[in-house]
């Protein structure tokens, strides 16, 4: 056999190991609300490529190569076994699993003994007031959650009339995105109830100027999270006019809190949510991208003192070409032009992390990209560091961790920033581009300031909703010397 053949055959031969895999993903997640995913790259409504794609990326993010067979196998085995709603990292369970020495059911009967007979969480009813960047990916992203009719339920957005065919045109901009492609399904529109319909899910589309006005029991929807996009509120004073609002139970804001409000960063604080917590913010995308890297640097090193400074993609609140702006700077065009900018982020780390108050300072450039922006961290530890000890940390920190739905790790010398569109973490650490100096090192962290900050955004709505899955591998404590 020549060399064509045999690759050729070795090709079919993964896409037909990827395609047994589809029907074991969908029916796990319809009958049991377990989600799949290989080192937090979820599976579900993956094509065969699609599959065979995220097997050989999660190989080129220095995770180590996966057996299309292996994957296989531990589905296979999960089907039989039947665990209850939660999260399952495939990839490590192959690997405990290939560590363990076990037979494999018995291995994944005690590994995800945690997870077999639980139940489903009630579904909670959620409304989007605003429909922007961050609106729309956050629909996608609890729309793709959507699996046995638990946890979260998209209901509604609540926004302005901007023209007379302004629903088409949102559904439109739902299904279609420049910088994030297209929906994965279908959207539709029911114009004679005002609904946009995608991939099975209804949502009720209602105008409205004022928070406190809308009806939301007139729509059958109750005790709803509310989750403000627009920025237009930043405090409690502002944002109680949600709560005012029939039907309404609580409010999550994508945007930094003013004043008392709890800034959550999902996996530092988010153990902070109290039930009667009525209003909470999601901080920013810097401050998520930013705070599970500093805090995993602040346990094994401690840190005396730091700059972030950002460089950000350009936002909608920029100008396309030069025109007033009441914001310094801003007015100049965001595609021609790097603006230096003002960020808050740094400050608002000690929000969510207190034993960093007062160490931090920050600044921001924007710069003429559409999404994907890089925090550049300039630290001085207690404790000395080398490169290789410091990226060996947090590549450990990224697989094992508590913070590893936050924190990924690469090493690429090829990588630039549209790489990381559609990254579920919230930070990327390139470890090529890590400098250490004794007690002087500088981190690089990319993020989807888009993406990323609205999986966050997810993860905290599913801890307010009380929904958020068991995930497992249970995660382990990571130390410089573990």
């Amino acid at each position: 056999m020549d060399d064509i053949a045999m690759h050729r055959d070795d090709w079919q031969t993964k896409e037909e190991l990827a395609e047994r895999m589809i029907p074991l993903i969908g029916s796990l997640n319809r009958n049991s609300d377990v989600v799949t995913s290989l080192h937090g790259h979820r599976l579900l409504g993956l094509s065969t490529t699609g599959i065979l794609e995220v097997h050989e990326r999660v190989a080129q993010l220095g995770h180590g190569q996966l057996s299309l067979t292996d994957t296989l196998a531990v589905l296979e085995a999960l089907r039989e076994i039947g665990p209850g709603a939660s999260s399952l990292d495939v990839a490590r369970l192959v690997e405990g699993h290939a560590a363990s020495g076990a037979d494999l059911t018995e291995y994944l009967r005690e590994v995800l003994a945690p997870a077999i007979g639980a139940e489903l969480a009630a579904p909670v009813d959620i409304v989007l007031y605003g429909f922007g960047r961050i609106g729309r990916l956050l629909a996608r992203i609890i729309i793709a959650h959507t699996g046995g009719g638990s946890g979260l339920r998209l209901r509604a957005i609540v926004v302005r009339r901007g023209a007379e065919n302004d629903l088409v045109k949102r559904a439109s901009l739902l299904l279609r995105d420049s910088v994030h492609g297209r929906f994965a399904g279908t959207v539709d529109v029911d114009e004679e109830n005002s609904q946009i319909i995608a991939n099975g899910t209804r949502i009720q589309v209602i105008y409205s100027d004022d928070p406190a006005t809308v009806d939301y029991t007139a729509y059958g929807i109750h005790d709803a999270i509310i989750v403000d996009n627009t920025g237009r509120w930043r405090d409690e004073e502002g944002l109680s006019r949600h709560l005012e609002a029939k039907g309404a139970a609580r409010v999550l804001l994508t945007a930094p809190g003013k004043g008392e409000l709890k800034n959550i960063v999902h996996g530092i604080n988010d153990c902070t949510i109290e039930d009667d917590d009525r209003i909470v913010s999601a901080a920013s995308c810097t401050t998520n991208a930013i705070t599970p890297v500093l805090k995993a640097i602040d346990e094994a090193y401690g840190i005396v003192r730091g700059h972030v400074e950002t460089v950000h993609s350009f936002t909608n609140d920029q100008n396309l070409i030069d025109n007033f702006h009441k914001g310094d700077r801003r007015g100049r065009s965001a595609v021609l032009n790097m603006v230096i900018a003002e960020t808050g982020a740094a400050k608002a780390v000690a929000r969510a992390l207190p034993e960093l108050a007062g160490k931090l300072t920050g600044s921001a450039i924007r710069v003429p990209t559409p999404d994907v922006s890089l925090a550049v961290l300039h630290l001085s530890l207690e404790n000395r560091a080398t490169k290789d000890q410091l990226n060996d940390y947090l590549r450990r920190v990224s697989l094992h961790s508590k913070l590893r739905q936050q924190i990924d790790y690469i090493e690429s010398p090829e990588v630039v920033s549209t790489d990381f569109v559609g990254s579920h973490r919230a930070g990327i650490v390139d470890g090529l581009a890590t400098i250490a100096n004794d007690r002087d090192v500088v981190l690089y962290v990319w993020y989807d300031n888009e993406y990323g900050y609205s999986c966050q955004v997810v993860r905290v709505l599913e801890v307010m909703a009380g929904a958020h899955p068991v995930v497992l591998p249970v995660r382990r404590e990571v130390t410089l010397e573990s």
